[in-house]
C-alpha cells in the first residue's frame, strides 16, 4: 500500500539574464527562484490498484516518484510504502520496487542487454533459479529474443523501453513506477508495452504508478486518475465519474484539456 500524506518539496533554482555581461555577474552574484514542486500533496493507493498519475510538465509529478523511489527527500509530510519510510529504509525498499523512467536508462550503454541484466541481478542480489525464471518469462512476454545480446545504444527507443521494463521487473518487485515508458515509441511498441503492463497487473497483483501525456495510455490501463497541477492534487477518482463531469466530451483528451482550464493549469 502506498500513503502519501501532506508531502511538499520546493528547489532553489538559479535565474539570470541573458547576455555575456550578466554571465559573469552570475559568477560572483546569483539571483534564486523557490519552485514550489509540490505542496502538501495527499493520496492512498491500495495493493494491486493501477493508478493513472497525469498533469501538464512542471506539475510535480516526476517529484512524487522521485520520493515514492527514495531518491528525494521531502521537506514535510508522510511516506509510508508497505510499512516503510522510502529515503530511511531505501536498501529495503528498492527491492519492493521497480521504476522506469522513459528519458534515463538503467541500462549499460555499451554492453549487451543480457550483461545489463546480470549485473542488475548482482545488485538486487536476486537467486539465480527466481532469476532465470523471470528473464524467461519476461523475454518471452516482451519479445526479447533477438535483441538480449545487442548493446543498448543500438538499439531503438522501442526496442530499449521493453528492455527497461524488463530490468525494472527481475526483482520481481511489489509497486512498479511508471515515468512516461511510452514516450516516443511507435503506435506497435506502445500497444505491446500497455499489453505486458495489463498481464503483469492481473497475473501477479503489481500495484502501478503511471505518469503519462498520453490519455490512450490511461484509458488502456488507469480506473483511477489522479491530477496534480502545480504541486497541488486537484482531481482524486474513477475514470467513469470523469466521464459524469463531462457528457458532451467525447475523448480523454478534451476532458482532461477541459481541467486544465477550470483550475488554470
Amino acid at each position: 500500500m502506498i500513503q502519501v500524506e501532506n508531502v511538499s518539496k520546493s528547489f532553489r533554482v538559479a535565474k539570470r539574464n541573458a547576455g555575456l555581461k550578466e554571465a559573469v555577474k552570475s559568477l560572483w552574484y546569483r539571483k534564486y527562484e523557490v519552485v514550489q514542486a509540490l505542496d502538501r500533496i495527499s493520496f492512498l493507493i491500495p495493493e494491486g490498484e493501477m493508478v493513472g498519475y497525469i498533469g501538464p510538465n512542471g506539475a510535480g509529478k516526476s517529484s512524487t516518484i522521485k520520493i515514492l523511489s527514495g531518491i528525494l527527500t521531502p521537506e514535510e509530510g508522510l511516506v509510508s510504502i508497505n510499512g516503510r519510510i522510502p529515503w530511511k529504509q531505501r536498501k529495503e525498499h528498492v527491492r519492493e520496487i521497480g521504476v522506469v523512467f522513459g528519458q534515463r536508462t538503467q541500462l549499460w550503454w555499451d554492453v549487451p542487454v543480457i550483461d545489463s541484466f546480470c549485473l542488475l541481478k548482482d545488485i538486487y542480489a536476486v537467486p539465480n533459479i527466481e532469476f532465470n525464471n523471470n528473464l524467461e518469462e519476461l523475454t518471452a512476454l516482451l519479445h526479447l529474443e533477438e535483441i538480449l545480446r545487442t548493446p543498448a545504444r543500438q538499439l531503438s527507443l522501442g526496442q530499449r523501453m521493453r528492455c527497461e521494463i524488463a530490468a525494472s521487473l527481475l526483482h520481481s518487485p511489489k509497486i512498479l513506477f511508471l515515468d512516461e515508458p511510452t514516450i516516443g515509441l511507435d503506435a506497435v511498441s506502445k500497444l505491446a508495452v500497455r499489453d505486458f503492463i495489463l498481464k503483469l497487473n492481473e497475473a501477479k497483483k503489481t500495484t502501478v504508478l503511471l505518469t503519462t501525456h498520453d490519455m490512450q495510455d490511461i484509458e488502456a490501463l488507469a480506473k483511477r486518475i489522479i491530477l496534480i497541477g502545480k504541486g497541488r492534487i486537484l482531481l482524486d477518482g474513477s475514470l467513469s465519474e470523469l466521464k459524469e463531469q463531462f457528457p458532451n466530451r467525447e475523448s480523454l483528451d478534451e476532458m482532461i484539456a477541459s481541467l486544465y482550464r477550470r483550475y488554470q493549469i
